[in-house]
């Protein structure tokens, strides 16, 4: 099979690197342009990135002398791929207008940022859980007068640590959820070097992240109607978003109040155990973990220095479900905010794209 022709908008960010290292040798896509900014168009990538590669292994051979053209060429930049991943730190009408600029010239986006998640005809997706919602793309086609551009969006890093636990619990009738989630540096694109003020250091604030994190997981488990997601309204849910000195990794503290009777231990554990792997079965997407959701018995995990690179960075991992006295059930989980949350999560959805016919070669 032929691979198909991806452009990197944002290539010299954190998650445009990331990007890089998921693709280099990627089975079904390979790298065929790379833009950023006009300050980083017409230098080569090695040049553009200068000393700011962030990643711990080297800068691929074949991707270092690769030009860096201007995102905002968006004829140029579409002439050389099939589709686009989009990582670019803009304002949010900016990115939207970028990203729709992209669709219009035909060449599907499939984006990190957040400007477009709450557009009812874009899907937010993890292909695990709501992968029905690909099917509002041809509502955004129409939207747009395009034939093949389209805009598909993954949803914020932190979400990802607790979402996958409580989907497959939302047939007991989840009431009320109490979240907190300890965030890694690297979700604001940073490193100790870069931001040794968080070293020793919390910091209870990140901007805009309770809103997303309270929002987002009900457009996930919202449903098709008409051609647009339309967003559940339950179960409602309460966020505390903390920075803490962890280079990698969301963990989440969950707290979860049922209507009726809760379901057992056993019960829960057993869902979690069978949730979201199907996609793996039936797809068998290179990016795909082997086991969705990984629940460990002992007291002290999951880690993040011990458990965020499962599977590749891909897996979830959960831990510490124990009854509560004031809600029914609490528990911990985590992912890997730049894998899973991040680059690895929109490749994943890319590939779940291309299987399914919805990325094509042009």
């Amino acid at each position: 099979m032929n691979k198909l022709k991806v452009g990197i908008i944002g290539a010299t960010g954190m998650v445009g690197q990331r990007f890089i290292t998921l693709l280099s040798d990627h089975p079904m896509f390979e790298i065929s342009v790379l833009a950023a900014s006009a300050s980083s168009a017409g230098k080569t990538y090695e040049e553009a990135v200068g000393g700011r590669w962030k990643m711990d292994t080297a800068i691929p051979e074949k991707v270092a002398k690769m030009p860096v053209y201007d995102a905002a060429d968006v004829e140029k930049v579409s002439s050389m791929c099939d589709f686009t991943f989009c990582a670019v730190n803009m304002k949010k009408d900016e990115i939207k207008a970028l990203e729709e600029a992209y669709a219009k010239a035909e060449t599907p986006v499939v984006s990190n940022n957040s400007a477009h998640r709450g557009t009812s005809d874009v899907p937010m997706v993890i292909p695990e859980i709501n992968n029905a919602h690909v099917a509002v793309i041809d509502t955004q086609k129409k939207r747009l007068g395009t034939t093949r551009g389209f805009i598909a969006v993954k949803p914020n890093c932190s979400i990802q640590s607790y979402v996958p636990m409580l989907t497959p619990l939302l047939k007991y009738g989840i009431e009320n959820v109490v979240v907190c989630t300890y965030q890694a540096i690297s979700g604001a694109g940073k490193t100790f070097n870069e931001w040794p003020e968080m070293i020793d250091n919390i910091i209870p604030f990140i901007g805009g992240e309770e809103e997303k994190s309270e929002n987002e997981p009900l457009k996930i488990w919202g449903k098709v109607e008409d051609g647009v997601v339309v967003s559940a309204t339950e179960p409602c849910i309460t966020c505390q978003c903390i920075r803490v000195p962890v280079t990698n990794g969301h963990t989440a503290a969950v707290f979860v109040k049922f209507k009726g009777e809760a379901p057992s231990k056993e019960q829960i554990l057993a869902d979690w155990k069978a949730f979201g792997n199907d996609v793996k079965a039936e797809l068998d997407l290179p990016s795909s973990p082997d086991q969705f959701i990984t629940y460990f018995e002992e007291d002290n995990r999951p880690q993040a220095n011990l458990d965020r690179d499962i599977y590749g960075g891909m897996g979830i991992t959960a831990g510490r479900l124990r009854e509560d006295k004031l809600f029914d059930y609490k528990f911990v989980g985590l992912s890997h905010n730049t894998l899973r949350g991040a680059a690895g999560g929109a490749v994943l959805i890319a590939e779940y794209l291309a299987k399914k016919g919805f990325i094509t070669a042009k």
